[in-house]
């Protein structure tokens, strides 16, 4: 049995502004103090000691959060490039107040986030089947590379849910918001019968 626990990295200036951050990968994504203290506050309440090793997403703001939640553990580190976050092509370093006035069809009116049909308007944007997938590749090589380790993947909010959506197949993708900042959420992977279970999304550890 593997375990998973995917956290989402701590909030960033570009979070703030609520921006598709994307794959942009400059100060503006980098994490601000906030989260940098969020990062430091998980690391106060969930110890990760227990695990084998972190994979993380290559962006600069996966590796903060992934180096002040290990200052103490020091875990292995290893990087993913299927890890990283959802690239809303031509979207990326774009507000979604924006976005959604020129495009009100491509947004739920709920969350106040991207349709599916958002690549319909953002020349090479990742359609969610794309992160889905690749995720799922992840998933499947990295338990069978450690059939009976404890993992921590430090990652982004999209991706997570990618995770979750691939698991739970749920009809509308949207009925699952994205997590919050420093959330952790534990898959459970089998590798013999390679069957799934999310134990838990989007946990806040205080």
């Amino acid at each position: 049995m593997t375990e998973f626990y995917f956290i989402r990295h701590g909030q960033t200036t570009a979070n703030v502004l609520k921006m598709k951050q994307g794959t942009i990968n400059t100060e503006i994504t980098y994490l601000n103090e906030n989260g940098k203290n969020q990062a430091q506050h998980l690391a106060d309440n969930f110890d990760i000691s227990f695990a084998d090793r972190i994979i993380c997403s290559p962006l600069e703001r996966t590796k903060q959060t992934a180096a002040i939640i290990n200052r103490k553990s020091q875990l292995p580190i290893s990087f993913d490039e299927r890890l990283i976050e959802i690239s809303y092509g031509e979207w990326d370093g774009h507000q979604n107040a924006e976005l959604r006035k020129l495009h009100p069809d491509a947004y739920n009116d709920y969350l106040n986030d991207v349709l599916p049909i958002y690549v319909k308007y953002a020349p090479n944007g990742e359609t969610f089947e794309d992160v889905i997938k690749r995720v799922h590749e992840f998933i499947i090589d990295t338990m069978q590379q450690y059939p009976d380790e404890k993992i921590i993947c430090v990652t982004h909010g999209f991706t997570v849910k990618a995770v979750a959506l691939d698991i739970l197949k749920p009809q509308d993708p949207m009925t699952l918001p994205e997590p919050r900042n420093t959330s952790v959420s534990k898959i459970i992977a089998l590798p013999n019968s390679q069957k799934f279970y999310l134990e838990y999304y989007n946990q806040a550890f205080n």
